[in-house]
């Protein structure tokens, strides 16, 4: 049977299962909501960072009017920045409690304010709903949620590439040529194995430092054990088989065998797996900045988000923690359907 044959059944099969295939669902609009986060958020500013503490702790649905003032701002930063990351504001907004226009002229009142303030000149006065209310600083809850979603997927990318490089890399070595390289390989791969993958994320990212990258890497320096262990044992299975034995024969160069003729039989438990490992990526990087030691504000994350707001549990604000924790319980669940569903999928014996 051909590789687009079972493709094409591993398809079907995940069509079948309604569970994966609505997790798959999801997943996709996540990522597109990852990617056009800037675009999504009400607030458009870097990390979606506008702060206005008056506004603090907002219930959803809470509509403020703003009045808009012009303030000029050199931004030097590219239009990819800007679309990627976000534009600086050239404008200043002051959330209003109530307001009288006269021709050019709005007298207003600050919200939580008892000062009049006049304003004459250019201005203009928009109305702005919080769908998911605002944080204790002040800042568009729905925004933040939106950005957090692009960390968890860059964490979950970065981090499940460099597990697949180095465990793809070592599992092919050690199952192919085996005797003394096996057996170096897989002390070495027994070694981290017996380290709790906490700690050892801990551990490398307080060497590498705090930072944006560096718990990428760091997570992603402790995944590849199962993935190199999970390759091995496919390798030692499939050396064996007619084709390998063939190329063997005709002289084939043990990198064409290794990386042409094998490394596609294993690509299958291999997506299986990078499946589990981007919802393990995900659960260890909120971890990590429910700890401090994640990504550092003002980058919105869905743990540092939980990790601001826990207190707030036992009181009427729960929904500021338990709206983040649901969106992690949720995107590490489809991923863990999707990996079984996979696994399904990829099954032969069926």
């Amino acid at each position: 049977m051909s590789e687009h044959s079972l493709n094409t059944i591993a398809w079907n099969k995940l069509k079948k299962n309604k569970l994966a295939f609505f997790s798959l669902i999801f997943i996709m609009f996540c990522f597109f909501v990852s990617v056009f986060a800037v675009f999504l958020s009400p607030d458009r500013t870097p990390m979606a960072n506008e702060m206005h503490i008056e506004l603090s702790k907002l219930k959803p649905l809470t509509k403020i009017d703003f009045l808009h003032l012009n303030m000029p701002v050199e931004d030097e930063s590219s239009l990819f920045s800007k679309w990627f990351i976000g534009k600086i504001s050239d404008e200043k907004r002051i959330p209003l409690s109530s307001y009288t226009e006269f021709q050019d002229t709005v007298r207003y009142f600050s919200y939580q304010s008892t000062i009049e303030e006049v304003h004459i000149g250019k201005y203009q006065i928009t109305e702005q709903i919080f769908w998911l209310g605002t944080d204790i600083y002040g800042r568009d809850m729905l925004s933040r949620m939106i950005h957090g979603t692009r960390i968890s997927f860059s964490v979950g990318i970065i981090a499940v590439f460099i597990s697949l490089i180095i465990g793809i890399t070592l599992g092919l070595l050690a199952g192919y040529y085996r005797g003394f390289i096996d057996s170096v390989i897989m002390w070495f791969v027994n070694v981290i194995w017996s380290i709790p993958t906490l700690l050892m994320v801990i551990a490398i990212s307080l060497a590498l430092g705090k930072g944006f990258w560096q718990v990428f890497v760091a997570i992603g320096l402790t995944m590849w054990v199962e993935v190199a262990r999970i390759v091995r044992g496919q390798v030692l299975y499939i050396r064996e088989l007619e084709f390998v034995q063939a190329g063997k024969v005709l002289a084939y160069k043990p990198f064409r065998i290794i990386f042409i003729h094998i490394l596609p039989n294993v690509l299958g438990p291999v997506i299986v797996i990078s499946a589990a490992n981007f919802a393990s990526a995900i659960l260890i990087e909120s971890g990590l900045s429910f700890l401090g030691l994640g990504t550092q504000p003002p980058i919105a994350s869905w743990g540092s988000m939980v990790k601001e707001h826990y207190f707030y549990i036992i009181m009427d604000k729960a929904y500021l923690a338990v709206i983040p924790g649901l969106a992690i319980m949720f995107l590490v669940l489809s991923f863990m359907l999707l990996g079984n569903g996979l696994r399904d999928a990829f099954d032969v014996r069926d």
